[in-house]
Parts: C-alpha cells; structure tokens; sequence
C-alpha cells in the first residue's frame, strides 16, 4: 500500500476517557478511519505505520447525530471507528507530538 493511502485510511487517533481505559484493559487502540476504508487496508496501515503486530480489528459505523443550534436543525457528520488489538506487550503512542 502507497505511503499516500496509507495517510488516507487512518485519519485521527480518538482519545477520550473510554478509549484510555480500553488501552490499559485490553491493549486495544481506537482511530477514526476513512468510511470506504476494510478492515485489512486498517490492518495493514497500522502495522506499516507504527510497527507493530495487529492481532484484529473491528470496525463501528457511528450516525451523524441531529443538533439544534439557535432554532436551526444540523447533523453531525457521520465517521467510522476502528479498534485495534495489538500482540501482548506492543503499544501506540498516540499522544506524541512529531
């Protein structure tokens, strides 16, 4: 897979008290990928981007959520969430700054 499309499948890392806790948990990690993004094109970035050996993934398609804002309805845009088990005593540093 090109170094391009690599950045495409994985767009952010989502970092929240929940995602924390699966971390320590489970060693999963959880990223917003692209909507038209497989699990193996998942697997595959992981893996060549950060180095380490996936053990699975699964995939959540989250809805958009209606909002009112000041007497205007408004949707959220919908995303996608991959979770990602990593082999025992491998991890992510997601929170690093480049």
């Amino acid at each position: 897979m090109s170094n391009e499309r690599l950045m495409q499948v994985l767009r952010a890392p989502i970092v929240s008290e929940k995602t924390s806790r699966i971390q320590e948990k489970s060693n999963q990690f959880v990223f917003e990928v692209a909507t038209t993004a497989t699990k193996q094109d998942v697997k595959q970035a992981v893996e060549e981007l950060f180095k380490v050996k996936v053990t699975a993934v699964n995939v959540v398609n989250v809805k958009g959520k209606s909002k009112a804002f000041r007497g205007r309805l408004g949707v959220r845009g919908a995303l996608r969430k991959a979770y990602i088990s990593l082999q025992e005593g491998q991890s992510i540093d997601v929170v690093a700054k480049p």
